[in-house]
């Protein structure tokens, strides 16, 4: 099982190369507040001096230290072939292969790199540093050093600085597969570690958190921290280990490391003797290895299926980036040749890529025509913006100066087309509605069907503006057939129609239901041979009737003397006295009155006849114009459309401008197979793993 610790090593190796941070790898991040010994903590378990060490802040970048244990004899090999002079060295990820084998130069390496990202004033980066030590003293881990908690921003720190710090630490204790290491001061209050605190937060559980109480040898005295190692202060369930870290004077003083670790030993079989085992440097080295080794094979099945995931997601990727590009010609046909067909598809319905959230090409159109068109037509009044008044002018004005005896079929005409022409505004505005679909239809299929349009703009925006072209051109047709196709209503009014004639005859039917039921009612007073006279006065009018034409139901007799004395409201002027011309505009005109009963059945008959014939007529626009739409634009597109693209972008002169890749493609394909050979290889090593056994 302790292989399992190199083997992170090497999956963090194979991400560090691509520089990427998408699979949350096993380690173990150190949290505490400024001047709590974090920095000691980790110079213990390196055995080494090799860290920024000032007051203030003075860790203000993430430190990604791993540890890798080599055996003396392995050591040595290794120096030889490398012409490395000693038994340990570092190295960091941003210089490449330079090897550090001064570990002073180390901690200036580190320094440098701070300033060069952080800058001098003391703010903080979330860029981490790499950096991995060989050494055969070390046990095998990887560790993470991050700033320390603050409370009030000094020098010219940020005022934010707090909340800065605590979101770089959450962003690193928030991975489940780490295991954070709480540092805590042992002359400080146990419970008000900021350090414990933000580890319940992230682990509330606690199942990923160990503590670390350092600066046991600075207790007051007649003060010990055997109720704090004992956990009966706060009980952290990994455990909670002490050690004694190296004072700022043994530092000034040039204090090895492993005097310190002696001296520490000492300290804690004199002061602590019955847990002196359980705590110290080596027993949290030894914990810290053995925890991370439990914890990456509990994280192994997890990280094995994100891995497995990812490589399919960029497998993905890289394929819609596409090959760079051999043969132009070929290529440019093929893409040509795909966007027709999945344009062509996307109206039949069969595209691959099927819109979910709303509707989209062919069935967007039928919902135009049929919805959108169909309910707009069937709003329309067929008397709508016509008044009895209207009526009743157009058949005087149909009869000229002499008194007619029939309404005119002239005033029919006259206001059944006006009443048609409503119909050509809904007709064209239903052109333009399929018109912008299809054009939506381009960015539809350019976002989902033909993504390796992306690649080349400069052929994107030449199909978009062909394409565009094409419909723009068909409109003005498309709208003319519209117009024609009311305009052929308009040109010829068929009372000969048969669902018109069918409507007349019922509506004759009707009045002479009426007429029948006026005689019945007639006072028994009146003789029936005066009533048949009225009724006689008709009869050449019943003779039309019985053809069941229109004309039938206009001519019923009335008394045309009682309509002339209800003509006006008001007298007409006394006679002007001799001498004086007389203006005969100045007769007052009535502006409403009650209308003749014969009026009244005139306007009548009218009214029904426009709305017959309207809907006869609306009936035939709502069929048409889809027709229409669909022969001179929807399918002349279809048709032509690759023949258009073809005979308008398909030329050598062309090839090398609209197959230029946007700038950053090939960065972007680059980086996607880099990516993917990354978790390839990451892949393989797991493999290796379930083959040793070590899982």
């Amino acid at each position: 099982m302790e292989a399992l610790i190199p083997v992170i090593n090497k999956l963090q190796d194979v991400f560090n190369t691509v520089g990427a941070d998408i699979i949350q790898l096993p380690q173990i991040v150190v949290v505490g507040t400024q001047s709590s010994g974090k920095s000691s903590v980790l110079e213990s378990l390196v055995g080494k001096d090799l860290l920024p060490r000032g007051t203030g802040i003075v860790t203000r970048r993430p430190l990604i230290l791993q540890l890798v244990h080599i055996d003396s004899e392995d050591c040595r090999k290794t120096s030889e072939e490398n012409g490395i002079n000693g038994e340990e060295w570092g190295k960091f990820l941003h210089t490449k292969n330079k090897t550090y084998t001064d570990f002073e130069e180390i901690r200036q390496e580190i320094d440098a790199e701070t300033e060069r990202i952080s800058g001098n004033n003391k703010g903080v980066s979330d860029e981490p540093i790499h950096l991995k030590i060989f050494s055969p003293h070390v046990v095998n881990l990887t560790l993470v050093d991050l700033p320390g908690l603050t409370k009030v921003p000094v020098g010219d720190q940020p005022k934010d600085i707090e909340l800065q710090i605590k979101e770089l630490i959450y962003k690193y204790i928030s991975n489940p597969n780490s295991i954070i290491l709480a540092v805590t001061a042992a002359n400080t209050d146990m419970a008000t570690s900021e350090a414990l605190k933000v580890a319940r937060e992230a682990d509330p559980d606690g199942r990923r958190t160990l503590a670390v109480v350092t600066k046991l040898d600075l207790m007051d005295a007649g003060t010990d921290a055997m109720d704090v190692l004992m956990g009966r202060v706060i009980p952290v369930k990994l455990g909670i280990i002490g050690v004694v870290n190296r004072s700022q004077l043994d530092i000034n003083q040039k204090k090895m490391v492993t005097d310190a670790i002696r001296d520490e030993y000492g300290f804690l079989q004199k002061k602590y003797p019955s847990l002196a085992n359980r705590n110290g440097t080596k027993y949290l080295a030894r914990t810290l290895n053995r925890l991370l080794m439990h914890h990456i094979r509990d994280c192994l099945p997890e990280l094995k299926t994100r891995i497995n995931v990812l490589a399919a997601q960029y497998q993905s990727l890289l394929n819609s980036y596409g090959e760079p590009v051999d043969d132009k010609s070929s290529t440019l046909l093929q893409l040509i040749t795909k966007f027709a067909a999945e344009y062509c598809h996307t109206i039949e319905g069969t595209a691959k890529y099927i819109e979910t959230t709303e509707l989209c090409g062919g069935a967007r159109i039928c919902y135009i025509f049929h919805e959108t068109f169909g309910r707009t037509l069937e709003s329309v009044d067929p008397l709508g913006g016509l008044t009895t008044i209207d009526v009743l002018t157009a058949i005087r004005n149909a009869t000229g100066p002499r008194p007619a005896l029939f309404v005119p079929e002239v005033s029919f005409e006259l206001l059944v087309k006006r009443q048609v022409k409503r119909l050509e505004e809904p007709s064209l505005r239903c052109v333009e509605l399929v018109h912008e679909e299809m054009q939506r239809i381009i960015q539809h299929c350019s976002n989902y069907s033909t993504q390796e349009l992306l690649r080349f703009p400069k052929l994107h925006d030449a199909i978009v503006e062909v394409v565009t072209s094409l419909l723009r051109k068909r409109l003005p047709v498309t709208n003319e057939m519209v117009h024609n196709l009311v305009a052929i209503e308009l040109a010829y009014i068929n009372t000969k129609h048969p669902d018109f004639a069918d409507a007349c005859g019922l509506m004759n039917n009707n009045i002479e239901e009426q007429r029948r039921n006026r005689m019945r009612d007639l006072p028994s007073a009146v003789p029936r041979d005066k009533a048949a006279a009225g009724g006689s006065q008709s009869g050449s009018e019943q003779t039309d009737g019985a053809t069941g034409t229109w004309r039938g139901m206009l001519k019923k007799g009335e008394d045309g003397a009682a309509a002339d004395r209800a003509m006006l409201q008001h007298p007409l002027p006394a006679s002007p006295q001799r001498g004086h011309a007389v203006n005969l505009l100045d007769v007052p005109v009535p502006v409403s009155r009650r209308l003749s009963a014969r009026e009244q059945r005139d306007c009548e008959v009218i009214e029904r006849l426009i709305k017959s014939y309207f809907l006869i007529v609306r009936k035939n626009i709502q069929d048409s114009v889809p027709k229409a739409v669909m022969h001179f634009l929807v399918n002349h597109v279809k048709d032509c459309l690759q023949s258009e693209l073809v005979g308008q972008l398909y030329k050598a002169g062309l090839l090398d401008d609209l197959l230029t890749e946007s700038e950053d493609m090939a960065q972007r394909r680059t980086e996607a197979a880099d990516m993917l050979k990354a978790l390839q290889k990451a892949s393989q090593v797991i493999a290796e793993i379930r083959e040793t056994h070590l899982w």
